[in-house]
């Protein structure tokens, strides 16, 4: 994790939330992430939820977010949208690791995750290890440094490309 902390408004998506909903098949074929930002959520269940995405906002959402296929252009759709980071009761794994690889913040964050409501204002602090919101506060999970760095570089490539450099 990055130590400055981020604030945004949370915007809330449900429990089982896959990444074909997240950013359906029909746009695998953009490698924009701006432009995939713009189809992002455009099919969830709730069509209002998508349109009222905007740059700083924080997903929020339940349990087994981003299930379903492997592919990186959800978590790229989320950062092409400027989604600062993603809090859920539970990640599928390789869905969450994606988001860290490509400088996303995904924290698996229960408590968090169920009190948080749409529209509210939370601050993710990494340095002191908590989200902060009106009314509540959670502990962060401790994350691994090479997590830290990774998500404090933007991402693997950048992490990557830094290490080439400092070899050089």
């Amino acid at each position: 994790m990055t130590d400055a902390a981020i604030t945004g408004r949370v915007v809330r998506i449900g429990d089982d939330v896959d990444t074909d909903v997240m950013l359906p098949g029909a746009y695998l074929n953009i490698t924009d992430a701006q432009e995939l930002g713009a189809h992002l959520l455009e099919t969830y269940s709730d069509p209002e939820v998508g349109p009222r995405i905007e740059s700083g906002d924080i997903l929020v959402a339940g349990r087994n977010c981003g299930m379903g296929s492997s592919r990186e252009h959800a978590p790229m759709a989320m950062i092409g949208r400027g989604v600062q980071a993603v809090i859920a009761v539970s990640f599928a794994r390789i869905f969450q690791r994606n988001c860290i690889n490509l400088g996303l913040l995904a924290i698996e964050q229960a408590e968090a995750a169920t009190a948080l409501r749409d529209g509210d204002t939370v601050t993710i602090d990494s340095s002191a290890g908590r989200i902060t919101w009106d009314g509540g506060e959670a502990s962060l999970p401790p994350q691994p440094q090479f997590i830290q760095d990774l998500l404090a570089q933007g991402g693997i490539v950048e992490w990557a490309r830094h290490r080439l450099e400092e070899r050089a």
